[in-house]
């Protein structure tokens, strides 16, 4: 099965094909803004790179959240579009998966998954060293993390995971040597094994974002955003 895989969500562009056995391609920049307009011809760059086109494709998979609205909206709408005028399925995979997915803890040792959500907050998730999800992902003020992580040893993860290693006093911890923004490959990798355990059928309606923080912005009328996904 042969997955593209994207990420506008957080501070990066990334892209990635992958075949099941690995990555046929793939493109990282970091990036704030411009996703929209250097989304595509990424994507067309590795399909070019992996000598395959849009008709080889047997399922993409895109970054849901947490992350900007602006980026989020971006990737989720290109997945959108892509995934209805090829008849994909369309797997959402988070931004703190994908960061977590990249990390080898050890036996015994939770990965704590951060992005600094500026205000003195981070969205985190802490996953075991299986990967499994041993919390929900959360949005809390970085002085409160510790009120939200497993008393584990933890190996922290992303770009919230300096904030978190002044403030974790008491904690066991350490710094993960691992990439802070997602990548478009460990995305892949997840939505192959999704794709693996529950089918095609189970991802023919595409993901919603994930929004911990209800975006500033509005809509006319004071509608949330949101209500337009």
């Amino acid at each position: 099965m042969i997955v593209l895989a994207f990420d506008t969500a957080q501070g990066a562009l990334s892209a990635a094909v992958h075949d099941g056995e690995g990555p046929l391609s793939s493109a990282f920049e970091l990036r704030t803004r411009g996703h929209a307009e250097e989304l595509l011809p990424v994507i067309e760059t590795v399909l070019a790179e992996a000598a395959l086109g849009f008709s080889d494709l047997d399922a993409l998979a895109v970054t849901i959240g947490p992350g900007t609205f602006t980026g989020l909206r971006v990737g989720l709408a290109a997945a959108r579009g892509l995934a209805l005028a090829l008849e994909l399925p369309l797997v959402g995979i988070t931004t703190l998966e994908a960061i977590a997915a990249d990390v080898v803890a050890n036996e015994g040792e939770a990965v704590v998954a951060a992005f600094d959500a500026k205000r003195g907050e981070v969205y985190l998730q802490a996953f075991d060293a299986e990967g499994a999800p041993l919390a929900e992902p959360a949005l809390v003020a970085v002085a409160d993390a510790g009120l939200h992580l497993p008393r584990l040893k933890l190996l922290l993860v992303g770009t919230g995971a300096a904030l978190l290693e002044e403030v974790l006093h008491g904690f066991e911890r350490r710094l993960a040597d691992a990439p802070a923004q997602p990548q478009a490959d460990a995305v892949a990798r997840l939505a192959l094994k999704r794709l693996e355990a529950e089918g095609a059928a189970a991802f023919r309606v595409a993901p919603a974002p994930l929004y911990i923080r209800a975006p500033d912005a509005k809509l006319p009328g004071g509608r949330d955003p949101g209500e337009a996904a």
